[in-house]
Parts: structure tokens; sequence; C-alpha cells
């Protein structure tokens, strides 16, 4: 393999896991108001990386190349400032971007950074929606489309969501510094949400040809570790999140084959689940349990520890009751086709069929998918054709091979 193949195949995954690390900790030096300087320094390291690579190879230590080419960098933005202030003079005073001072970038910086970053981006002043949006961008390196799948709304309404978002940065003269009790605590909430949309992504990504991403699911529990890790942070709500992402990052080896193909679940090698995972998850939900009130983590939580357990005794009755519990704290629709799945796990088939086309989710794949799976056992042509509309609703290149999958298993079934 060439060198310059391998950089292509190495690159991409390291700007995922790499470029928003890099532009939380160059953050802290320029202030959230100037966050594009941050992402441009972090996006010009990329670039060299790419052209560098491709002709010299990928280095020893690729991440501490980056790393030491983004200090570089900054070093050098931070000689030329007072040309850049004289530009930009109109805009920003000359005591705004102060001389740079040392700083590393290594684990304890990088975390820390990201969670006082991600704190900073969800400030009141700007809506929920654009709170979440924008720290899934800037923090998690999400595209547009990413997020505009994660929120089920349309990429334009997306793009002026974070246009205004980042416009109230550099107004109000945001800056990433230490918070207080109260501050921290009010913004608490929204983080989850950002925490628990990069799961989702990672878990089950829809725009991605990789239908899994384990990185992502690796980032966001890293991220929330991190919260359980800090006394203040360290709520029901935060545990019983860990709890969540523990016990469903613990089946990620098994659902999928050699060929990243999807496995369903009731046909995964639980001998594939990472039993250490889901000691840690029982670990994070008993501390879940320290404190008032029942989030919708709890419940999530609760429904993937039922997951984890192989007996089967009773399982789907209890998995049902905490669906029916989750749809009164939090309706969504995927929430509601999983407890139609549960349903038809406690009461069959049939019955879940009735229950599923309650829900008049025509436009959903989740929903056709779910038809084509209730259909298999008694209508394989109606099934398929479930599945076929479920193939051309997504846009996820894995999710199609796996539908495709089902549809010729059904055929050959037929025969």
């Amino acid at each position: 393999m060439g060198a310059g193949q391998q950089c292509n195949e190495l690159l991409p995954h390291l700007f995922r896991q790499e470029y928003a690390k890099m532009t939380a900790v160059l953050s802290r030096h320029f202030g959230l108001r100037h966050i594009e300087v941050a992402e441009d320094i972090a996006s010009d390291t990329f670039l060299k990386a790419s052209e560098h690579w491709a002709i010299n190879g990928i280095p020893e230590n690729p991440i501490a190349w980056l790393y030491a080419v983004a200090k570089n960098k900054t070093r050098d933005y931070f000689k030329n400032v007072r040309v850049f202030e004289t530009k930009v003079k109109n805009v920003m005073t000359t005591n705004e971007v102060q001389a740079a001072p040392d700083f590393h970038f290594n684990e304890a910086v990088i975390s820390d950074s990201q969670l006082a970053m991600i704190f900073a981006v969800c400030n009141p002043s700007n809506s929920t929606e654009s709170q979440i949006c924008l720290a899934l961008q800037i923090l998690c390196g999400f595209s547009v489309e990413e997020i505009s799948n994660a929120f089920l709304t349309k990429p334009e309404t997306i793009k002026k969501r974070l246009l205004r978002a980042r416009a109230t940065l550099r107004n109000d003269h945001f800056e990433i510094k230490t918070l207080n009790e109260s501050q921290i605590t009010s913004r608490l909430d929204i983080v989850l949400k950002t925490l628990y949309l990069l799961f989702n992504e990672g878990y089950f990504s829809k725009t991605n040809d990789l239908q899994i991403r384990k990185d992502i699911c690796s980032e966001a529990l890293r991220l929330t570790f991190y919260l359980t890790e800090t006394p203040l942070t360290n709520t029901p709500a935060v545990n019983a999140l860990m709890a969540l992402m523990c016990f469903q990052s613990s089946r990620l080896e098994a659902r999928t084959d050699e060929y990243n193909e999807t496995i369903l679940f009731e046909q995964q090698d639980k001998n594939q689940w990472d039993q250490s995972l889901i000691t840690r998850g029982n670990y994070y939900l008993i501390n879940a349990t320290n404190g008032g009130g029942i989030s919708k983590y709890h419940l999530e939580a609760g429904i993937a520890y039922w997951h984890t357990v192989t007996s089967q005794e009773n399982k789907w009755e209890k998995i049902l009751q905490l669906y029916n519990q989750l749809m009164l704290i939090e309706y969504s629709p995927i929430t509601a086709l999983n407890r139609t799945f549960a349903f038809a796990r406690v009461y069959g088939n049939d019955k879940a069929i009735a229950e599923a086309e309650k829900l008049k989710l025509t436009t959903s794949n989740y929903y056709h998918g779910l038809l084509g799976y209730l259909y298999s056992e008694k209508n394989i042509s109606k099934a398929i054709e479930h599945y076929k509309t479920a193939m051309s609703l997504t846009r996820s290149g894995a999710e199609k091979q796996t539908l495709a999958k089902e549809i010729q298993r059904l055929k050959k079934k037929s025969k």
C-alpha cells in the first residue's frame, strides 16, 4: 500500500478523533469569540498532514506530529499578532489576544478543555437547539448533515441556527472560563443531550457508510466519564447516561461481521459481548439511583441493561414496562417504534402490527423496517414490500445493505 493511500485511510479517522480536541485546547487561548482562528489552525494542521504524509509517509507517531504542528502554528500566529490586530483593529481591542503562553497538548489539558468548551458553548444566550447544534459541530466535529439527522431537521435550518449561535459567541464576548456551581448545574442538561446525540450517531449512524462508528461511541464515553469524575457533575442523570453508554457499547463488537454488515440483536454471538463494560454499566446504574428523580437516561439505561441479560424469563415484559414509562417522559417516533418491537416479543407479531400501524410513521425507514420484520413470518410479500420502502427512505449505505440482505433471505425462504 502506497504512502498516499495509507494517508487517505488514516487522516479521516484522525480528523474525527483529534480535530475537535485540538480546537478545544486552542480556543482556551484565543477565546470563543475568535473560535474561527482556532478552527483555522486545526484545519491547516490537517491540510499540512495530508500534503506532507502523502509524500514523506506517515510519521511513527502521527498524533504527536499533528499536535506539534498545531503548537508551532499557534506560536507563529502569536508572533504575527500585531499585524493581525492592525488588520482587524476596528472589531477587536489590542488586549483581546494576549501573547501566547507556553502550553501543551496532553490528555489532562485536552479533556479539561473539551469539557470547559462544551459548558461554555451551552450558554443560555442561545436557544437550546442552537446550543446543542454548536456543541455538536465545534466539540464533536459533526457536519451539518449529521446534525440535521440528529434533529430530524432540514440542513438549511441547521445552517441558520449555527450562524446565529456563532454570531452570539462573537458579540457577547464569550470565553472559556471556570463557571460557578449554578452555571454548571443549569447547563448540565444540555451537555448531557449533546453527549447523548453524539453517542447515538456512533451507535447507529444515519449519514455514514459504516452504520456503527466505534470511535464516536468511544469519544462520547470518554467525555461522559470525565463528568462522573467531577464531583459537581457526578449526578444521578450523568451516571445513568454513562450506564446506558456502557451497556450499549458492550455489544458493539457483536453488531457487525467481518464485512461490516449489521448482525441483528437476536443473531448476535453473546460470547462477543464485553462483560467488563456490562459490569461497569451495572456500577454506574447503581450510582444513578443515589438521588431523587428518574430521567430518560435512567429508563433507557434500564432497557439497555435488560438487553444484556441472557435469561428470557420476564425480560421483554420488563423492557416493555420501561418503554411505557419512557413514552410518558419523552415521546419520540424512534421510542414508539422500539416499544412496538418489545410489544411484539410480549404479545406476538399480529398484535404488534396493529400497534405499529397506529403510529402512521409512513415516511420513516425505521417504521417500514419494523413492519418488514413483523410481517416476515406471516406475509413474505408484504414484508419485502416494506423492506424495499425502507431502503428507498434511508441514506445509510450500511442500512441499505442490511435490508437488501433480509429481502434476499425472504425471497429464498418463499421458494
